[in-house]
């Protein structure tokens, strides 16, 4: 049997957070819980889980315009761990803001226990999971609209045929030893090729590369 999924639940109900605990199947293994801004920065620091299913209006922020869970996410950097919105809320705002933020995916609370393990070992493994009416809000934000493919194989032409390969499993979340072992090339190689497509693409990170790629629907 495959080792089960490391994950961090984010909410500030707790009676939610012991339902969701209670309806997760065997396949997904609750290491940590939290319920506010502060203490989620540091249970996932602690645990270093694989998934944190994240509430996106968290009490304990710093003030900004950020949404709790969008602190979260930017706040939790570097981390392998994946985000995957879990919220009450289906407003296309939230959605997207959550997702330019990092998040892997976002569903709402009315799926089941079933449904939210399923979508956990998508995220884990590397996909996007969206509940299906969210998914529109995701295509619009995100240019799927005429004209962009074009615009987007210009930028594509910026990078090397290697570097391509590299900016895919990056943007999906891969980590750098994972594109490594996938590409069969070293890790001190990958790292280059990621600061030549960042330099060539004028991004500064991992998550604004993911924001780009979803843009452009090359995930």
């Amino acid at each position: 049997m495959a080792e089960a999924i490391r994950v961090v639940i984010v909410d500030d109900h707790s009676i939610f957070r012991s339902g969701l605990r209670a309806d997760l199947d065997a396949t997904v293994d609750v290491v940590g819980e939290a319920a506010d801004v502060p203490s989620a920065i540091a249970v996932i620091r602690e645990t270093g889980p694989d998934v944190v299913l994240l509430d996106v209006h968290l009490p304990g922020g710093g003030g900004t315009d950020a949404t709790g869970g969008e602190e979260v996410i930017r706040s939790s950097t570097p981390t392998t761990a994946r985000f995957l919105a879990l919220s009450v809320s289906d407003a296309a705002e939230d959605v997207v803001r959550v997702i330019r933020a990092g998040a892997r995916g976002y569903i709402t609370k009315g799926s089941s226990g079933v449904e939210v393990s399923s979508a956990v070992r998508a995220v884990a493994d590397g996909d996007a999971v969206f509940s299906p009416r969210l998914a529109g809000f995701v295509l619009d934000a995100f240019g799927a609209v005429a004209g962009e493919t074009a615009t987007a194989q210009d930028e594509l032409d910026r990078l090397s045929s290697r570097e391509q390969e590299v900016m895919r499993l990056i943007a999906r979340g891969y980590a750098y030893k994972e594109v490594a072992s996938e590409l069969f090339i070293s890790i001190k190689t990958v790292e280059t090729h990621v600061s030549a497509v960042l330099r060539k693409l004028q991004l500064s990170s991992r998550h604004e590369l993911t924001v780009w790629a979803s843009e452009r629907r090359l995930l």
